[in-house]
């Protein structure tokens, strides 16, 4: 009879301390703080946004969140340091976009060995921001090793659209839009 319950004891302290060991390895965005939530991805895949709240007082609040991108193949990771400056990113980018491709000076780092070849959670995100342009990563990076202008022209004109009728007068200039944040 001490055997059965010194058995039962034992199941339950290796299965309490499954359960702890369990929760402390789970990442949740909303867990997250400013210096570890930009290119997280969350224990159930989701990737984690940093978004930039403004309080009544005027003072900004950073919080964590996740968002609907899913990861692929990836869970559970906090990207270093050392991919977020290899790749020419920062731990303050506000969101996911998917702008930075068109920027030669960030592609030129995200192509780079030391970004492409050892950080794949930034690779695996922008090679499917590029594919939602219609780009393929691979060949966008081989090409950038090349000549990066020719590139940048195929994206930017990846968005044919047919000529419209011509209007009937001149076509109305908009002011240039502000300057973005860098990626």
């Amino acid at each position: 009879m001490a055997s059965t319950f010194s058995m039962k004891a034992f199941a339950f302290l290796a299965l309490a301390a499954l359960c702890v060991q369990r929760s402390q390895g789970e990442i949740t965005c909303e867990s997250l703080n400013e210096d570890s939530c930009a290119f997280a991805v969350s224990t159930s895949g989701k990737r984690c946004l940093l978004e930039k709240n403004v309080k009544r007082s005027g003072e900004d609040v950073y919080v964590c969140r996740s968002s609907e991108i899913e990861a692929d193949r990836l869970k559970d990771w906090i990207e270093t340091d050392q991919c977020v400056k290899a790749c020419g990113l920062d731990r303050k980018s506000l969101g996911i976009s998917s702008d930075c491709l068109l920027e030669a000076h960030f592609t030129k780092k995200l192509c780079s060995s030391q970004c492409y070849d050892n950080c794949p959670n930034i690779v695996d995100l922008y090679f499917n921001l590029a594919a939602g342009e219609g780009v393929l990563l691979p060949k966008f990076c081989e090409v950038m090793r090349g000549d990066p202008r020719r590139e940048m022209a195929e994206i930017e004109s990846s968005g044919f659209v047919a000529p419209g009728p011509k209007p009937a007068v001149s076509p109305v200039k908009f002011m240039a839009a502000p300057p973005m944040a860098p990626c």
